[in-house]
């Protein structure tokens, strides 16, 4: 009889332990699953960011979405936007966030432009400095502090070879968020990395193009963030099309779409208060 309990005992006490991790597994994994409550009953979010602080951003662009009551995030360089200081407080007057992009524009040294400031000879501690000194010329001209950040081409990283280290932990600690640059897919609100968010572009793209994007964002409760640069109606390298936005906010504005259309940061920090209530 003894030797028959040792033979049933692996049998009783394997699915114990299945519903033990069953009832503790609730974790990323099952949250990222769960429908996201937009609000209002939206099915989705959408942020439209551009990047630099180009003169096209302030003379153009912001006038454009103002007309639409569409409130972006426009992520600047201070000596770019100081070239337009007028335009960039009418931004700010008018509802738009403003993010930072560093004090330099650092990117890798294997473009040409970019070898005098190349991320392969920065440090995470000049890394720092040059968010910190940027924040504060962008408080000084703008009167606001930004909270949120793209990465300058989209790369994460300083130094190079055994000593690269990534600087995504200097901007989970600095900033609400931060934004990547040409990603290919959605943020799930439930499971996003705040200092990591995906960033789409739409730069030279028609509504046709990006359409598809907002389609899956509807179906999956996702949050989109798309990504530019100069605004105007000419077909530019790193121009996105008013005629292309014009489409995109017609439709985002249709209540039977359910999008719901904010900065990077509003949406951040909703999507970070909810997470907290769940």
């Amino acid at each position: 009889m003894k030797k028959e309990m040792q033979l049933f005992r692996p049998v009783l006490v394997i699915p114990f332990c299945f519903l033990f991790l069953l009832i503790q597994m609730p974790g990323w994994a099952q949250k990222a699953k769960q429908p996201f409550p937009w609000p209002d009953g939206k099915k989705m979010a959408l942020s439209l960011s551009f990047d630099d602080g180009r003169a096209s951003q302030a003379d153009i662009g912001i006038p454009f979405l103002n007309q639409y009551g569409v409130k972006a995030t426009f992520v600047v360089v201070p000596s770019s936007a100081e070239k337009r200081l007028e335009g960039w407080k009418m931004a700010v007057a008018t509802g738009h966030e403003i993010g930072n992009h560093s004090l330099t524009h650092p990117c890798s040294g294997n473009f040409p432009w970019s070898q005098e400031r190349a991320l392969e000879d920065f440090t995470l501690e000049e890394m720092r400095k040059n968010l910190t000194e940027a924040n504060a010329e962008i408080e000084r001209m703008l009167g606001v502090k930004p909270t949120v950040y793209a990465y300058p081409c989209g790369a994460t990283f300083v130094g190079r070879g055994k000593e690269t280290k990534s600087f995504v932990p200097l901007i989970a600690d600095m900033f609400l968020a931060g934004r990547l640059w040409l990603s290919e897919y959605t943020n799930n609100p439930n499971f996003c990395d705040f200092a990591q968010l995906m960033g789409v572009e739409m730069d030279r793209k028609d509504f046709s193009q990006i359409l598809p994007m907002i389609q899956n964002a509807q179906k999956e409760g996702a949050w989109l963030i798309l990504a530019g640069h100069e605004m105007g109606d000419v077909d530019r390298n790193q121009t996105t099309r008013l005629s292309m936005l014009k489409d995109l906010i017609e439709y985002a504005q249709d209540p039977k779409n359910g999008i719901w259309i904010a900065p990077m940061g509003t949406v951040a920090q909703y999507v970070k208060d909810h997470r907290k209530l769940r």
